[in-house]
Parts: C-alpha cells; structure tokens; sequence
C-alpha cells in the first residue's frame, strides 16, 4: 500500500524542482533553457563527445536567453546602417575551385537534360532532376548564395497573368524620378559650421475598420468590420512592399530601411522602420495615402456552400478533384476562376488594402539618445509571437481577439488554402482531405493574427551583411577582445584544422540520449565561464575596444 503523503500546509512555500532552478540559473546567465544534443567525433583520436550547442529560437516563452541574443543581434545589425555615412560596400569573394567544379558539373547536368528532352526521355529528365538537386545542395554548402535556372526553354510553362498597371482613379498622384543608387541620406551644415546627416524613424499603421476603446476593443462590434481586418492582415506584407517601392520612385533614391511588424492593441499590424536618410514628412505622408494593393484573386465575398454540404472529393475521375454535392458537377479549378477575371475587364479586384492616415516620421541623429531609444522600441516585441506582445487583460479583450481570429479561420490565405471551397473554386494542388475552415496556413494561427509574413524586415544594402555575417562579427570581436589578454577558448585553438571534427545531432529516437537535466547543467557551466573571460578582457582592455556583448 503506497503511502500517504501528508498535506502541505497553507502558507508554506515549497522548494523548486531541480530543474526549474537549473533553468532559473540558465536564464540568469544568459545560457540556453533547452539545449540540442550534438555528437562531435575528433577524426584524429576517435573520441566522442556530447557538446549542448544553443536552441536559437526567437521567442522568449520557448527560451529566454536565445531570444535575447536573437534580439541584441537585431539592434547590431539596426544601428551598423542606420546612420552610415559612407555606400555600404558589398564584397563578393573568389571563387574557389570546388565551386567553380561544381558550376562546371551543373552546366553539365543541364546540358544532359536538354539533349533528353529533345528525345523525349522523361525517365532520363526525372534522373537528371535529381542529379540537379543534389548539385544545388552541394553548391550551398559551398557557401554559393541565389539559384540557377531550373527550366528548360523547351518546358511547359505556366502563363504569366498580366494585369493593368493603370493607377486607380481613387489615390493621389506619385512624382515618379529615376532611381539612382544612392543610399545614403542628405548632409546638412548648422548655422555654428557643424554637418549634420539625420535618419528618419517612421511608423505605419493601417485604417480604421470603426471605433475602439482605448484597450482596443471596438465600440459597436456588431458594426466592426473583421472581415476587412482579417484580409487586411492577411495581405499587409504585400502592402508594405508596395510601399517602400513607391517611396524610391518619389524620392529617386534607394531608400534603405530596417523595420518590424507588430499588433496594435485592436489586432490590426503597423510598421516601424528605421529609414537611413531624411525624408520630407508631407512626401511620407503622401506615398502612404497613394500606396496599395490589389488582390486578384476570385470573388469570396459570399460563400457558395456551408459547412453541412461541402464539395466532394472524386477519386473515380481521370483526373480526381472536388465535385458538387449535388449536381457531381466539378469545380473550377484556380487558373479557370483566374481566366473568368481576365476575361471580364471591368470586374474589381477582390480586395483593396490600404494604409491608415496615422503616419508617424521622426527625425533622429546618430549620436543622440533618441537614437537608442527608437532601436529599442524597434525591437522591443521581436521576442514576443505576434498574439503575445498584447495580452487581453478583460473579457471583452478576450470576445474581440476571438472573434477576429473567427474571421481569419474561414478567408483564404493563398492560392493553396482549403477555404476556397467554401466559394466554389478548387485550391491550387488540390488534394483529398481538404476541410474549409482548417488550413494550416500560418495566417489562420491566433499566434499570428492573420500576418505570415517575416517579423523583420531589412534591405538588401542596410548594412552590405546579412544576419549571419553580423553574428561572425560579433564572434570575431568577442575572440579579438579575449586574444587581446592572452585567453584562448577552447574552440578557437589555430593549431587545429577546420575539418578535424565532425559534428551530428542526437535525435530524440537515439538510445543514447543524453540527460537533459545534465545537459542544461553543462550549458549553465560553459556559459559562466565564458561570461567570467568576457568580463576580465573587459576591465583589462580600453572602452573602445570592447564593443558588444558575448554572442
């Protein structure tokens, strides 16, 4: 008979679990809550060890310390362009001689498949397919950034839709000039002799859909309109697109910016960007009120079928797809509903988003604290998913974030959504199994409120380095501070050949699954001594020569 556990006593606390202390501790000094297991094979000796490498997830409810990193790195690569002086010069390297190998293998390749086409091999062009696919896997891990061209001249292509260009006669006139290449912004000489070159922080927002409250909750929600909301959200990516490309056609400079997505308390998205430069306010103002963006899509304002008679899968066809329930009649399929829109000149688009009249543009200088403050309100919810970064405090918040995420549920996100069915159309690769209502599209998630797209969104020349090349940065300084008073960690020994060892991930299935507890232990450990070597070049070096944090 087991035995009774004696209740605890109100009042009295009781002691943590070891391994919430463990990752109470981990978070202190900054290491990973949730280490991946990797194997490292020394190819000299043979030895093996399970080294915790960081998890290097974004958000902060999954791991706190990753997240922070993540977002410390943003702010480095925001405040490396905001205020560049100079062209960021962008510096390609030379080729080596296994890329070049393997440029000349691919051309082969394609060569191959041309000639068995011409003979009308398709059992030979599906095997040289392959072959492609392994060469471009080989030539990224070379480090080769873009792709090569995948068709042939000869293949079937889909028939690019053109639509008019013609602007809409409801939206302001744009000045348009040539682009030049200019990045950089305008100098400025003050009355004391001083040059100044400003940047601009800008925020957008998107229109109003009625009247809210001040926690965000509509007034009248019976007269909120959701659904607008909801494919505004949706389609709020391809907005801001537009956007920045209407900016440099007025400007007629290449306008650079760093910017991120965020909710408003109402749920609805809005921008801020840092922008390199300066831009007059009423220019701002006017691109935003003749910026949008047309959805061509197939008419879903109202639904042909319901939830209790959907269209039916149809196996027996030639070729399976959905049919009437009814009738048995198939649906139209995407390119069909496409071709009834361009059959049809004067029908509207399916939807118009646009931006709001709220437009918010600051001036900002390099060198002043305003500066700091605007990067950190630039990332200040970049560890927070989108539903996160606002949490509903009463019931009435709650009603609203649900009845917004209701709406998203049942509009199409994409060509591919199952939600077409509802308007009969069937989806592109339309398949069995398909449920209007439960597409696993990121967009009907309430963690993401309707916006798929990337939280952070950069310029190609912000700073002339991707993310990555930031984080060698901040490595490479880390180790120039630690060399500087003669520390060298253990993974940055020169004696040692790249290729010595060779590193592979446990997977969960793997007998030899190391302990968690122990493993989290052991990053606890690493990253304390790091932090003690970081700190100690720290006070022995000058200021201006340990810039940065351990990344």
């Amino acid at each position: 008979m087991n035995e009774i556990e004696a209740p605890v006593p109100v009042g009295k606390l009781v002691a943590p679990l070891a391994r919430q202390l463990a990752e109470t501790m981990a978070t202190e000094v900054g290491a990973c809550v949730r280490p991946l297991a990797v194997r490292r094979t020394d190819t000299t000796t043979g030895a093996t060890t399970v080294v915790p490498i960081p998890c290097g997830t974004t958000r902060a409810s999954k791991c706190p310390s990753c997240a922070d990193r993540a977002r410390k790195l943003r702010v480095w690569q925001a405040r490396e362009g905001w205020h560049l002086t100079e062209e960021p010069r962008i510096q390609t390297a030379e080729p080596t001689q296994e890329q070049m190998a393997l440029i000349g293998y691919r051309a082969d390749l394609e060569a191959a498949r041309a000639a068995a086409l011409e003979a009308d091999d398709r059992h030979q062009v599906i095997e040289l397919d392959r072959a492609i696919d392994d060469c471009e896997t080989l030539l990224r891990g070379e480090g080769i950034r873009g792709s090569l061209p995948r068709r042939h001249p000869d293949d079937d292509k889909p028939r690019r839709r053109v639509r008019s260009t013609r602007r809409r006669q409801d939206v302001p006139d744009l000045p348009r000039r040539r682009v030049s290449a200019r990045t950089t912004g305008r100098t400025f000489e003050g009355k004391d002799g001083r040059t100044f070159q400003p940047s601009t922080f800008l925020t957008l927002t998107m229109p109003s859909y009625g009247r809210v409250h001040g926690d965000g909750t509509p007034v009248d929600p019976n007269r909120y309109d959701y659904r607008r909301a909801a494919r505004d959200a949706i389609h709020f990516g391809l907005l801001i697109d537009r956007f920045w490309q209407n900016l440099r056609r007025a400007c007629g400079w290449n306008v650079q910016y760093f910017a991120t997505v965020e909710p408003q308390r109402r749920g609805a998205p809005h921008l801020h960007a840092a922008i390199r430069g300066t831009i007059p306010r009423a220019l701002l103002r006017q691109v935003a009120a003749a910026t949008y963006h047309q959805v061509w899509w197939p008419q879903h304002d109202q639904p042909v079928y319901s939830a209790d008679a959907l269209p039916i899968w149809d196996e027996t066809r030639p070729e399976p797809c959905y049919v009437d329930p009814t009738t048995g009649e198939p649906l139209r399929t995407f390119d069909e509903a496409l071709d009834d829109i361009d059959d049809d000149p004067d029908l509207p688009p399916a939807h118009v988003v646009r931006l709001g009249t709220q437009v918010d543009v600051q001036g900002v200088l390099g060198d002043s604290d305003k500066a700091g403050e605007c990067l950190g309100y630039l990332v200040k919810y970049l560890t927070k998913s989108i539903d996160e970064c606002h949490t509903a405090e009463t019931d009435r918040q709650a009603v609203h974030v649900e009845r917004f995420v209701q709406a998203l549920r049942y509009e199409p996100c994409s060509e591919r959504c199952a939600n077409w069915l509802l308007y009969g159309v069937q989806p592109e690769g339309a398949k069995a199994g398909l449920i209007p209502g439960r597409c696993k599209g990121k967009a009907h998630k309430p963690e993401h409120l309707g916006y798929a797209g990337r939280r952070c969104l950069v310029s190609r020349k912000w700073s002339g380095k991707n993310l990555t090349e930031h984080r060698t940065d901040r490595r490479d300084h880390v180790l120039r501070a630690l060399g500087a008073v003669g520390i060298t960690p253990r993974q940055a020994t020169e004696d040692d050949p790249g290729d010595r060892y060779v590193w592979t991930p446990i997977r969960p299935t793997d007998p030899d699954q190391p302990d968690r507890v122990e493993l989290l232990m052991r990053s606890i450990s690493e990253r304390r001594r790091w932090r003690e070597q970081y700190e100690r070049a720290r006070a022995e070096l000058p200021a201006t020569e340990t810039r940065g944090e351990v990344a």
